[in-house]
């Protein structure tokens, strides 16, 4: 298993039929403790994942939030919403099945936001991305993604599935960046730019 920065540049995705990204943080207190500390590692805080699904420089489709297989066939899945960062493993991942992408997807964005109203990445701690390889049916870690801690920002371009012929390539981006707050459009902006 490896760390993959932006320098790395980009990695070949050859006989990775199916790639899982997935997120996971644990909620914290921040400099509270006593009651106010306990009650807000209790309820946590959201943070989420989302691929944005990009034909050239237009996003088309978003998995994440309330669209969990926004293409309807399975060829890109959404675990689902974790609210707390409660739990063990990955708090969310989103799936890709490259063979069943329509063939008008040129990349997916994969971006963690704190998307909702009230919440914040300074309110997570041990942030962390995970590549897998889930080709064959079981599930491999391959390599980490670790994002800086130090952004004031709500919103990390983690990744980049980039489509080059008939093959796949995985890049780091690891850019932060603020999005307005419950505004999908906002999303979609920050994941076109990147």
């Amino acid at each position: 298993m490896i760390t993959l920065t932006k320098e790395d540049g980009p990695a070949d995705l050859d006989g990775v039929t199916h790639l899982s990204i997935g997120v996971s943080w644990d909620p914290t207190a921040g400099s509270s403790g006593g009651v106010l500390g306990k009650l807000r590692r209790k309820t946590g805080t959201d943070l989420d994942l989302i691929a944005v699904a990009m034909q050239g420089s237009d996003p088309v489709r978003l998995a994440g939030l309330d669209s969990l297989d926004p293409m309807g066939n399975g060829s890109l899945l959404h675990s689902g919403d974790n609210q707390t960062g409660h739990g063990d493993g990955d708090d969310e991942t989103v799936t890709v099945e490259f063979s069943r992408l329509p063939g008008a997807i040129t990349s997916i964005v994969f971006v963690a936001a704190a998307y909702k109203k009230g919440s914040n990445f300074q309110k997570a701690r041990n942030i962390s991305f995970k590549v897998y390889d889930a080709t064959g049916g079981s599930t491999q870690q391959v390599a980490d993604i670790w994002p800086s801690l130090l952004s004031q920002d709500n919103g990390c371009a983690v990744a980049k599935a980039v489509r080059v012929g008939s093959a796949w390539k995985l890049e780091v981006i690891n850019e932060t960046g603020k999005i307005k707050q419950g505004d999908e459009h906002a999303l979609m902006r920050f994941a076109v730019t990147k």
